[in-house]
C-alpha cells in the first residue's frame, strides 16, 4: 500500500506533467495534428480493459438468450415526423461558396494552420464533427454536399437531361472511393504537411475539380455512391442515425428510428464496399497505434527524439497498408469459421459483405474516442478562425478574440472525465456491433441458435478489439 508521502509525490509529477502540456500546448506554434494527447494516463486501465471485455461478452450472452422476432420487430419501428421541403438545391450551393471561400483563405490568409480555418474546417469540423453528426443524426451530407448544386446548375446550363454518358462498369463497384480515401488517409496521417494552408487548399481544389468532372461524365448519383469518397463514407454511417429521411416529390418524409436500425435493412456490400468500409476502420486505428511508444520501438526510434513525418512516410505507408490487411484478413476468417460452425449454404462474399455493417458503430466509436480531445480543442480554434477567415482584423462571427481554453483538455480532472467517455464509446460501439451483427446473423440464418453460434467467432474477434481500443487510449505515445 502506498503512504501518504508516495500517494503526495504521484499527484505532484501528474500536476507537473500536466502544467507542462499545457505550457507547450499554448506556445505550439503550429497544428501537429488533430489527434494528439496531451497527457499521459496514470489511471488503472486494466480494471476498465477487463470490465470493457466481459461487458461484450456479456452483451453476445444476452442476445443469445434474446427470442430474434420481438426484437428485430422492436428495432424496425419508427416514428413518423412529418415532411419538410427539399432545400438540397440552395443549401448545396451555399455550401459551396463556403467551400470556394475557404479554399481562397487557404491560399490567400494565414500561414499558421491554427489561425487559418481551412485546416481546422477540413480536419476538425468535417472530418471529425460531421462524421459524428452523420453517425448520430442521418445523412446531413445529402444536404451539405458541395457537388450536388453546381452539378444540377451545369446540366441546366447546358439544356440537357441530367443523364449520364457513360456507366461505370459493375465489377469497378467501390473501388475508385477505395482508392481516393486511401489517398485521403496517406496524406492526411502521413503526408509531411497535411495541415499547410496552401498545400491543403491545392489538394481540395484539385479534388473538388476531379469530382465535378467524374460526375458530369458518369453521373451524380453513381459517382457519389461508388467514386467520390466522401458521399460513399457518410452515406454508410448515417445508416446509424436516428433520422431516415424518405423522398416525397418536392418533399421529404422523416421519421425517427433507433440507432443502427437503418444497418438492418442494408443489402450486402460487394468485396470493393466492405474494404472501403474497413479502411475507414483501419485508418483511424493506425493513426492511434504509429503514435505508440511500441509502434516507434519496433522501428527503432527514440520516442522522445522524433525525427518528424518526412523520416516515418515510408515505414508509416506500409504499417497502414499492413493494418488494413490484418484487419480484412482475420475479419474475414472470423465470418467464415462462423459460418463453418453453422454448415451454411450462404456464399462467403454474401456473408462477408452483410456482417461488414456490424463495423459501422465500432468505426463510429472510434472516431469519437480518436479525436475527442482534438476536436474539445481545435472546435475554439475554428471559430475563432472563421470569424477571420483572410487574417484582416475582421469579426464576422464575433468569436475572433475569444479566448481558446486548452485547459478544457488537461489536468487530473479531465484526464478521468474524457478517459471515461473515450472507455464508454469503444464499450458502447462493441456491444452495438454485437447487437447490428446478431440482427444480420438473423436474416441469413432461420434458426436463433444457429444465428448465435454463428456469430461466436466474430464476437470473441469485436472483444479483442475492445481490448486493442483501450490499449490505445490508455499507452503512453508520442508526437
Amino acid at each position: 500500500m502506498r503512504g501518504p508521502t508516495t500517494t503526495r509525490t504521484i499527484q505532484r509529477t501528474a500536476a507537473a506533467l500536466a502544467a507542462c502540456a499545457a505550457t507547450a500546448w499554448q506556445t505550439s506554434p503550429a497544428l501537429a495534428h488533430a489527434s494528439d494527447r496531451g497527457h499521459v494516463l496514470l489511471l488503472p486501465t486494466g480494471h476498465y480493459i477487463a470490465g470493457a471485455a466481459l461487458a461484450v461478452a456479456a452483451s453476445f450472452l444476452v442476445l443469445a438468450l434474446l427470442p430474434p422476432e420481438r426484437l428485430t420487430s422492436f428495432w424496425r419501428k419508427r416514428l413518423p415526423l412529418g415532411s419538410i421541403p427539399d432545400l438540397r438545391l440552395p443549401v448545396s450551393l451555399v455550401s459551396f461558396a463556403f467551400f470556394a471561400t475557404l479554399t481562397a483563405a487557404g491560399i490567400t490568409g494565414s500561414r499558421d494552420p491554427l489561425s487559418n480555418p481551412l485546416p481546422l474546417t477540413v480536419w476538425t469540423l468535417l472530418w471529425v464533427g460531421l462524421t459524428l453528426a452523420q453517425g448520430l443524426l442521418g445523412n446531413l451530407w445529402a444536404w451539405l454536399n458541395p457537388w450536388y448544386g453546381p452539378y444540377r446548375l451545369a446540366w441546366k446550363a447546358l439544356g440537357a437531361k441530367e443523364d449520364s454518358p457513360l456507366r461505370l462498369p459493375e465489377w469497378v463497384g467501390y473501388f475508385p472511393a477505395f482508392a481516393l480515401f486511401l489517398a485521403f488517409a496517406w496524406f492526411e496521417l502521413i503526408d509531411p504537411a497535411p495541415d499547410d494552408p496552401a498545400r491543403l487548399a491545392i489538394a481540395a481544389g484539385t479534388y473538388w475539380l476531379f469530382s465535378f468532372a467524374a460526375m458530369l461524365i458518369f453521373g451524380f448519383e453513381r459517382w457519389s455512391r461508388q467514386g467520390e469518397f466522401l458521399s460513399a463514407f457518410f452515406a454508410m454511417i448515417s445508416r446509424f442515425g436516428i433520422f431516415e429521411g424518405k423522398q416525397d416529390g418536392p418533399r421529404l418524409r422523416l421519421a425517427l428510428c433507433w440507432p443502427g436500425a437503418k444497418l438492418n435493412e442494408a443489402e450486402a456490400l460487394p468485396p470493393s464496399g466492405a474494404l472501403f468500409l474497413l479502411a475507414t476502420l483501419a485508418s483511424v486505428s493506425f493513426d492511434g497505434f504509429s503514435k505508440t511508444f511500441f509502434w516507434l520501438g519496433l522501428n527503432g526510434i527514440n520516442p522522445l527524439e522524433l525525427p518528424g513525418r518526412t523520416a516515418l512516410v515510408a515505414t508509416n505507408s506500409l504499417g497502414l497498408a499492413v493494418m488494413l490487411f490484418l484487419l480484412a484478413a482475420v475479419g474475414l476468417l472470423a465470418v467464415l469459421v462462423g459460418e463453418r460452425l453453422v454448415r451454411s449454404k450462404q456464399p462467403l462474399r454474401q456473408s462477408a459483405g452483410l456482417f461488414v455493417w456490424s463495423i459501422v458503430p465500432i468505426a463510429l466509436a472510434y472516431h469519437f474516442s480518436h479525436y475527442l480531445t482534438a476536436f474539445l480543442v481545435n472546435g475554439q480554434y475554428a471559430l475563432v478562425a472563421l470569424s477571420d477567415p483572410f487574417a484582416r482584423g475582421w469579426n464576422l462571427l464575433g468569436t475572433a478574440h475569444m479566448p481558446v481554453e486548452a485547459g478544457i483538455a488537461m489536468g487530473a480532472h479531465s484526464a478521468w472525465m474524457l478517459w471515461n467517455l473515450q472507455a464508454a464509446a469503444i464499450v458502447g460501439g462493441h456491444v452495438l456491433a454485437v447487437l447490428v451483427a446478431h440482427l444480420l446473423a438473423w436474416r441469413l440464418h432461420p434458426s436463433a441458435a444457429r444465428a448465435s453460434l454463428s456469430q461466436l467467432p466474430l464476437t470473441l474477434l469485436m472483444i479483442g478489439y475492445t481490448v486493442f481500443g483501450l490499449w490505445l487510449l490508455s499507452t503512453a505515445t508520442a508526437g
